[in-house]
């Protein structure tokens, strides 16, 4: 009975350790991609207009001011990548990333205040951080941890493939 019991118990301890060993193995699937160099262009060209003014509707290819999706489209253009004008449309281009899998360069897309629809756009800076353009702050960095930006998170979109 006892060699029993002893069995049992070196089966169990056995079968947990190895369950936790392979949730580690699958805990690693959810890391970002390496940063292309393409990326690290797109965020020095978009660094360049930090603290620039935000304005709603800002034209397209101006540098005096910009709103988040013209931002968006005139770093990425920079770049030699064509986005259309709005968030709305930008939403639609390139690939569906899961936030657990995040890179450099993709674009970050966020509900507006009705909690809808899409109404705004960042590109993803690494370590949790968006670089976009909003309120009085202008073109600035911000955390994806904030609370904000963490309940209005909606999708990603990959464009640089």
């Amino acid at each position: 009975m006892r060699s029993m019991r002893w069995i049992r118990k070196v089966v169990g301890v056995s079968l947990c350790a190895a369950i936790g060993f392979s949730s580690f193995a699958f805990g690693t699937s959810d890391k970002a991609e390496a940063a292309t160099p393409k990326a690290e262009k797109i965020l020095k060209t978009g660094k360049q207009y930090l603290g620039v003014k935000y304005r709603l509707g800002a034209p397209s290819g101006v540098t005096y001011a910009f709103d988040c999706s013209s931002f968006i489209q005139y770093i990425y253009k920079k770049n030699g990548i064509s986005l259309p004008r709005t968030t709305r449309q930008q939403v639609t281009k390139g690939k569906k990333v899961s936030r657990g899998y995040l890179s450099k360069g993709d674009l970050v897309f966020f509900t507006g205040r009705s909690g809808r629809s899409i109404g705004h756009v960042g590109v993803y800076a690494g370590a949790n951080r968006i670089l976009h353009t909003y309120g009085k702050t202008g073109v600035t960095i911000s955390s994806l941890g904030t609370s904000y930006w963490k309940n209005h998170y909606a999708t990603a979109r990959r464009v640089i493939l």
